[in-house]
């Protein structure tokens, strides 16, 4: 079912509807639901650790920051695309993404999978854990990189930071925006626009000045 945030161009959609007709083939579904995902996970956390040991170590092994700042801005480039594209789809069954309609206008849609009784087979509680846990506590630990770098002056490396907090923190945006859009239905994001758009009646927002 799509379901269109009225605040923004968002919207909140079941993720591959056409994948349910596999439902219906007993023994792949019984294998599909039981296997894991032990390279979605790794690579979940391969990328981001990765990047902030470089960055933490990087001044120790090589002298050539703009080596290092590569080096970090692939990896976390790497990360970004796998968590958004990959990670995200096959341990916790949620995806983000934009897409451009013909009048240029821009929409954010955020996919979560149906919860059948089916389905939920396919998300493992462990590596839901990993996904959420590294998901939210490398961006934390980007920001904390940031006010280190700006305090003890470490002006050349806030590019760097800056780059981890963004990219990481949209991956973090999004998913949330999945998570909490999954919960909502039409009728309570009905109901909100209805009350806003009330209360600008009544105050008089829309009227011209």
């Amino acid at each position: 079912m799509l379901q269109q945030d009225s605040n923004d161009d968002t919207e909140d959609v079941a993720l591959f509807d056409a994948e349910e007709e596999t439902t219906n083939r007993p023994k792949k579904s019984k294998i599909r639901y039981e296997a894991k995902h032990p390279v979605a996970s790794f690579f979940h956390l391969f990328f981001r650790v990765s990047a902030i040991i470089v960055y933490l170590l990087c001044e120790l092994f090589s002298s050539s920051f703009i080596a290092c700042m590569v080096t970090i801005i692939l990896l976390l480039s790497c990360d970004f695309l796998a968590v958004k594209n990959v990670t995200g789809r096959l341990m916790v069954g949620l995806r983000w993404w934009n897409h451009i309609d013909e009048d240029g206008k821009s929409h954010w849609v955020f996919e979560s999978r149906k919860a059948s009784s089916q389905e939920s087979k396919t998300v493992s509680e462990a590596e839901s854990r990993i996904f959420w846990l590294g998901l939210i506590a490398c961006p934390v630990l980007w920001v904390v990189f940031a006010f280190s770098a700006l305090f003890s002056f470490r002006v050349k490396w806030l590019a760097v930071v800056i780059m981890g907090v963004v990219l990481q923190g949209a991956n973090l945006y999004g998913y949330i925006r999945c998570k909490v859009g999954s919960r909502k239905n039409l009728t309570s994001m009905a109901t909100s626009y209805l009350g806003k758009q009330f209360l600008r009646q009544t105050t008089g927002d829309d009227q011209p000045s």
